[in-house]
């Protein structure tokens, strides 16, 4: 093999590993992110089952999925790629749909238009493990001096060593296995969709076609830069979209992130249900209307509602770190109902243990569906029976962005000072309880009202994230303030 110049460590995070394109995210480095899943599946015996492989709408995806296949090829394995970009989540359903090695996804999910991204889905469906991602990250290492081997792939798509495939159908059906399709096209509603010039653009509208049902998406043509906000369907990403269903005419807007993973939704004023309402509303689904009575498993950063679901409906929820390659073994380990992060990403036992937005969408809208036919409409009065059932939630994250130069010195520095000095109160609140992640990167504070603030430093972007859930408004406001404080180190 050719000698290469020195390289960048690649690291995976909570989700893959992410990168700015020309920069470190390059042909190079995704074919030596290739190379390492392909050592991982020969090493467990698996290359004769194939890998999946999909790209999302971000620049030069496709591309860069090609890439990843040139490696695949070269160890002699059979590549099924998509024929168009899709979301990331149909990865996830082909692998468990053809019984594959595992999944490659070309995507960055919400980080800034510049990037893009490295995902890998585990034979299970969910999000490769930990010991996974292990295996790939020392292969890459092991191998830093060399450039991966690769084969043509214009040859081998010539050759028929490459399949195209279309996930459409399947998932269609697949959903259908644990979801009445038609009942939702024969709801009498007006629902505004959001995919963020994502990849998941077209899909909603197109599986509840043909009904009664009023579907309006917007933002559905391919634009890389995501209309110049990051494409993650929160404020003031969605502020356009907030503003047409503030102006009256939908019962609903469902929203989804750039790869549709992640799942948002909104009410009929241009109110946002924000991602921890939305997990809450989930879960109220799942015991209420579908009578299920399985474990959650809840990310540290997700909300304390779940706790209290739990114990109303006398279910079992279980904590993991941040990030879905903690959440799906754990559902498949318990044989969880479903399983939520923070971002917006929820998984579910009946359909797949990774996220998909597109299907927790479809569901928030049986939801409503539901909870009108039993008096509770509109939607905003369907979100104030959550709470009345599951406490007040009054939730926000902030993201302090750190110079890359700087990122790795200022997280050591905090990680010490939180744990040595951490903060007596918050917001006027006594802190009763500090936790400190498993993972070692962040700080949980706990106040006597159940409120709570969370700083952790990110697994795929120079940033910390500060998150608080509290009773008021005004506590989750000033809880944020004192912990972007504790960050910057300009105050107590």
């Amino acid at each position: 093999m050719s000698a290469a110049p020195a390289q960048p460590p690649i690291v995976f995070g909570t989700d893959g590993w992410r990168a700015r394109i020309g920069e470190d995210y390059t042909y190079e480095n995704v074919r030596r992110c290739a190379q390492g899943v392909a050592e991982w599946a020969k090493a467990a015996g698996t290359t004769a089952k194939g890998v999946v492989i999909a790209y999302d709408r971000r620049f030069a995806s496709e591309f860069f999925a090609q890439a990843a296949a040139e490696v695949l090829l070269a160890y002699d394995i059979h590549v099924a790629m998509s024929q168009t970009a899709v979301p990331t989540q149909m990865t996830s359903y082909e692998v468990v749909e053809r019984g594959a090695a595992c999944g490659i996804m070309i995507t960055a999910s919400h980080n800034p238009y510049p990037d893009n991204g490295f995902k890998v889905k585990s034979p299970s469906g969910a999000a490769a493990s930990p010991d996974m991602l292990a295996v790939f990250e020392k292969t890459i290492r092991d191998n830093a001096g060399a450039l991966p081997p690769t084969r043509s792939y214009a040859e081998a798509l010539a050759a028929g060593k490459v399949e195209m495939y279309d996930p459409y159908p399947g998932y269609v059906e697949y959903t259908k296995r644990s979801l009445d399709l038609d009942r939702l096209k024969a709801a009498d509603m007006r629902v505004l969709v959001e995919p963020m010039w994502g990849a998941g653009a077209g899909w909603i509208s197109r599986m509840l076609a043909g009904g009664k049902i009023q579907i309006t998406e917007i933002h559905q043509e391919r634009n890389p830069f995501f209309g110049g906000v990051n494409p993650e369907p929160i404020a003031p990403n969605i502020n356009e979209t907030l503003g047409i269903l503030a102006k009256g005419g939908y019962d609903l807007g469902l929203l989804l992130d750039g790869d549709a993973d992640r799942a948002g939704a909104a009410d009929e004023k241009g109110t946002f249900i924000h991602q921890l309402e939305v997990m809450g509303l989930l879960m109220y689904y799942m015991l209420e209307h579908r009578g299920l009575r399985q474990p959650v498993v809840s990310t540290i950063n997700e909300t304390s509602m779940v706790g209290r679901l739990g114990k109303l409906y006398d279910v079992p929820v279980l904590e993991t770190p941040v990030g879905f390659k903690y959440v799906g073994p754990k559902m498949i380990e318990t044989g969880a109902m479903m399983g939520g992060e923070e971002s917006g990403g929820y998984g579910f036992g009946m359909h797949l243990p990774e996220r998909d937005g597109i299907y927790a969408d479809l569901l928030l809208l049986d939801l409503f569906m539901r909870e009108r036919e039993k008096g509770r409409w509109p939607v905003s009065a369907a979100v104030a029976h959550l709470h009345e059932i599951a406490g007040a939630s009054f939730y926000l994250r902030t993201d302090v962005h750190v110079d890359k130069a700087v990122y790795p010195a200022l997280k050591d520095r905090l990680l010490v000072e939180l744990r040595a000095e951490a903060p007596a109160a918050i917001a006027g609140q006594k802190v009763v309880r500090t936790d400190a992640l498993s993972t070692g990167d962040g700080f949980k504070f706990w106040t006597e009202d159940g409120s709570w603030l969370l700083v952790r430093f990110s697994g795929t972007e120079p940033l910390v994230r500060v998150y608080a859930e509290a009773t008021s408004a005004a506590m989750r406001d000033e809880m944020l303030d004192q912990g972007a404080r504790l960050v910057r180190g300009d105050g107590r």
